[in-house]
């Protein structure tokens, strides 16, 4: 079933799924065939009989630094193409919150952007303390249309999740545990036991239980997220166009200050 994957890589152990972001030389950015991959793994998961807990983590030193900036810049020479990425967007968030089974975000580095968007989506979510965390769309002149918008106001409220999506500010992953956003915010060398043990919990509890209290608490979250995902998506799209997004993608390539005109 996940051999088809290129950026993504399953483990299955005594019922437990490890699914790792895999192109590290990248940081595990999101790129296209990424984005594409995500759009359909959490639906192949939940079709997995031999499968009752996710972890979900990145290779090597990161677990995602976000949208990789030459697929923004593709998008922005070709905005038709656009299209696809506001469908599969919608389909990774949906199938995310779908998944009955529990599903553990090892955050192992920064999760910036989409990144942050799923490792926030996730279930229960540890990270390496000194991990990054936050969804900085706006630095590159874009709306944070991915599902930013929808998760963020419901882990730490709307008055700080504005102030974040609005600057694009990145917190340590212990100030995202003291304000709620995350679970735990743990050392390095304790991330993986912490991860483990928790997930062989889950794994020996009672499994049908704990998937229809997961689906139980998801309802008012795909409530949400199919009332907001259409709209956000849409201002995300037209943000692709501006005058804005291109200048601070040309200055994140160019290794400047971007000059936004409000345009």
């Amino acid at each position: 079933m996940y051999t088809r994957y290129e950026r993504i890589q399953v483990a299955v152990a005594d019922r437990i799924a490890t699914v790792t972001l895999d192109n590290p030389q990248k940081l595990n950015a999101t790129d296209a065939l990424l984005h594409t991959e995500l759009s359909t793994i959490f639906a192949d998961l939940q079709r997995d009989h031999d499968v009752d807990v996710v972890i979900l983590t990145g290779a090597g030193r990161a677990f995602s630094a976000g949208g990789d900036i030459e697929w923004m810049q593709d998008a922005i020479d070709d905005p038709d193409s656009f299209e696809q990425t506001v469908l599969e967007a919608k389909q990774i968030i949906f199938t995310l919150l779908e998944l009955e089974k529990p599903i553990i975000a090892k955050v192992n580095g920064p999760a910036v952007g989409l990144g942050a968007t799923i490792a926030l989506f996730c279930d229960v979510i540890f990270a390496d303390e000194r991990a990054m965390i936050g969804d900085p769309h706006v630095a590159v002149g874009f709306v944070a249309g991915d599902g930013g918008a929808v998760i963020w106001p419901q882990l730490v409220g709307y008055a700080r999740a504005k102030e974040y999506l609005m600057t694009g500010d990145l917190i340590s992953a212990s100030t995202a545990a003291e304000i709620g956003l995350i679970n735990h915010a743990v050392p390095a060398e304790a991330l993986d036991a912490r991860v483990d043990e928790f997930a062989a919990r889950l794994r020996a509890g009672a499994t049908k239980a704990i998937r229809w209290s997961k689906v139980s608490v998801n309802i008012g979250l795909k409530q949400l997220a199919h009332s907001i995902m259409d709209t956000s998506l849409a201002y995300e799209a037209l943000s692709n166009r501006t005058v804005d997004h291109a200048e601070g993608v040309a200055a994140f390539r160019e290794r400047r200050q971007p000059k936004f005109q409000g345009r």
